[in-house]
């Protein structure tokens, strides 16, 4: 409570716009990071696994696959009798639907990246108002040290915002990234598996 009181004191007004944002950025970044993570090795995990089994691709009656290439893989093995082009579109549709859960969140983290600052500086500038408004009516003389603390403690509501704003930016792209890069792999296994279901023999994945 004391350190709510406290950043409170040094944010004004801002301090629980700012706050909320600051919570929402962390609670995206593990989320998004653990099932990003989760979803790399689980498939790693499962290739090897097959590899040891002596098998290339799943089987029809395995059950429900962890991994999100091995489920694509089933859905392909269930349409075999369909037509290249269906499973093809089949595919499509699938993976269009991973890559909204994937990228889930990282639009939130890009908002927030773009408020924070925004919020900063409205603090900044409520602050230097509400620093203006006091010493208009002190009637004080105006001291160089009187100017620096008001302007510190408005300057720092910006400084918190940028602080948000940099590690929810850096998130929404990194983690956009490594999501693209998992549905490329993702789109590679799939095609190899399609031309596997062709009679078509296709080297090994790295």
């Amino acid at each position: 409570m004391a350190f709510l009181n406290q950043l409170h004191s040094q944010l004004g007004l801002m301090s629980w716009p700012l706050i909320i944002c600051s919570v929402i950025t962390l609670a995206l970044w593990l989320e998004r990071g653990l099932s990003l993570l989760w979803t790399s090795l689980r498939g790693e995990q499962e290739k090897r696994r097959l590899r040891r089994q002596g098998l290339v691709w799943p089987q029809e009656d395995t059950g429900r696959a962890a991994s999100l290439m091995l489920q694509g893989c089933q859905l392909l093995m269930m349409h075999q009798g369909c037509p290249k082009p269906i499973r093809e579109d089949l595919a499509a549709v699938w993976l269009q639907q991973q890559r909204r859960r994937l990228h889930a969140g990282l639009r939130v983290l890009t908002l927030v990246g773009v408020i924070s600052p925004l919020l900063g500086l409205l603090g900044t500038v409520l602050g230097l108002i509400e620093m203006f408004k006091s010493i208009g009516e002190s009637g004080d003389p105006v001291t160089p040290t009187l100017l620096a603390d008001g302007l510190g403690l408005a300057m720092s509501t910006t400084a918190a915002g940028l602080l948000i704003a940099l590690p929810a930016i850096a998130g929404a792209q990194l983690f956009g990234l490594w999501a693209d890069r998992l549905l490329d792999r993702l789109t590679h296994e799939l095609n190899r598996c399609n031309l596997h279901l062709e009679g078509l023999k296709v080297g090994e994945a790295a």
